[in-house]
């Protein structure tokens, strides 16, 4: 019989989200605005502004001019798929496949970050929306599932998001391409 019901009430939770990343920390946001006990738990540290060593380097400033070297090309094949996260520019921030594999099936390239905001922190700078040429696609092609929504659908979606987090940039009217709240 556990008689301490106050300690029990501190260590009871509405929710519990497991990562910090775009969905994880947007999760918590959204289940705290609506009153909802909720516990984060995130593996790793917390990136400060400013803890960004390579940000003001040019390549030519970084080993090998940043580029990998072939034995990093051979030893690392998962994260050299993409071409950037074995980098000295950025592979601090992502998770050493060596060290923490995954077994893929077929193929899946799962670039992991483990600090507070994942991989969040490594997109690029870069937001776009999907339209209907990206919803309709597989319908179209026959290669795959349809999407069982439209843009019209996610668009005040995209709205709420980009308000929230303050995407930049300007209307092209690109149809392939919708536009943003800027």
């Amino acid at each position: 019989m556990n008689l301490n019901t106050e300690a029990q009430k501190e260590n009871t939770y509405d929710a519990i989200v497991v990562g910090t990343g775009i969905s994880g920390g947007w999760a918590a946001k959204e289940l705290t605005e609506k009153g909802l006990k909720t516990l984060v738990l995130e593996r790793g540290r917390m990136v400060k502004h400013g803890e960004y060593p390579t940000a003001t380097k040019a390549p030519w400033e970084l080993e090998n001019a940043d580029r990998p070297t072939q034995e990093d090309l051979v030893r690392q094949g998962v994260q050299n798929r993409t071409g950037y996260t074995v980098r000295q520019s950025s592979k601090h921030w992502f998770v050493n496949d060596i060290e923490n594999p995954y077994s893929e099936t077929k193929r899946f390239d799962w670039m992991r970050g483990y600090h507070v905001g994942g991989r969040s922190i490594t997109w690029g700078r870069q937001s776009y929306r999907l339209g209907d040429m990206d919803f309709e696609a597989n319908a179209k092609d026959g290669i795959a599932v349809d999407w069982p929504v439209r843009y019209k659908d996610m668009s005040p979606w995209y709205d709420y998001v980009e308000t929230f987090i303050g995407v930049s940039g300007q209307n092209e009217g690109l149809y392939q391409l919708p536009d943003g709240k800027f």
